[in-house]
């Protein structure tokens, strides 16, 4: 199978998420698109808000109405601490040997991956596709095993590009929002992640 991987603290989950999500099935011919949340990001301080717990349920109703295909994978949460990628995808590849695995992110992440944790064995686990996002060209960074490709074969360390997802959305911005002011309803929320953030007094 071939199977998406879209990893973040989704905290909260918004419709960047979502659009980025459609992109990677439309243009992948995706089996399966996995949501990676992480338990702790190596790159980013903890920012606080919700546990794990409420992370979790946020991105379930994220996903309620969205490509079937699309399921919560909570490895990361599960493990605890740290997560870095080249543990989960050893994981996934010793559970579910036969896969072909490919990460989906933003151009933004591009300049980092030679600073990830052992970033030459992510790229024989996996590939990458790559959505432009603004600001943030699309430069293959310096990655042993990494190449440009036109489209994805199936293999890994195959670096592909998604078109942009046109949202320019950050959590941190919608965190920023939701405490400024807690009776506005920001755009880029889902309904039902709204709704649940509201119910249980999120983001406050």
């Amino acid at each position: 199978m071939r199977v998406g991987l879209l990893g973040g603290a989704f905290n909260p989950p918004h419709e960047g998420h979502l659009k980025l999500a459609r992109l990677a099935l439309e243009c992948l011919a995706l089996d399966e698109l996995r949501f990676v949340p992480t338990a702790l990001s190596p790159h980013k301080p903890d920012p606080g808000g919700p546990g794990a717990g409420a992370r979790l349920r946020l991105l379930a109703d994220a996903l309620a109405d969205l490509d079937p295909r699309c399921r919560v994978e909570p490895l990361e949460i599960q493990r605890g601490g740290t997560s870095y990628t080249v543990d989960t995808l050893e994981a996934l590849a010793e559970r579910e040997p036969g896969q072909s695995w490919i990460l989906v992110m933003g151009s933004d992440q591009l300049p980092g991956l030679p600073a990830w944790r052992r970033p030459e064995r992510v790229f024989q686990l996996a590939s990458a596709a790559v959505a432009l996002r603004p600001g943030a060209p699309f430069e293959a960074p310096k990655v042993p095993g990494l190449k440009a490709c036109p489209a994805w074969s199936g293999g890994p360390g195959e670096l592909v590009a998604l078109p942009a997802t046109e949202l320019d959305l950050a959590s941190t911005d919608l965190r920023s929002r939701l405490q400024a002011a807690p009776e506005e309803d920001p755009a880029g929320l889902p309904p039902q992640v709204l709704r649940t953030i509201r119910t249980e007094n999120l983001y406050r």
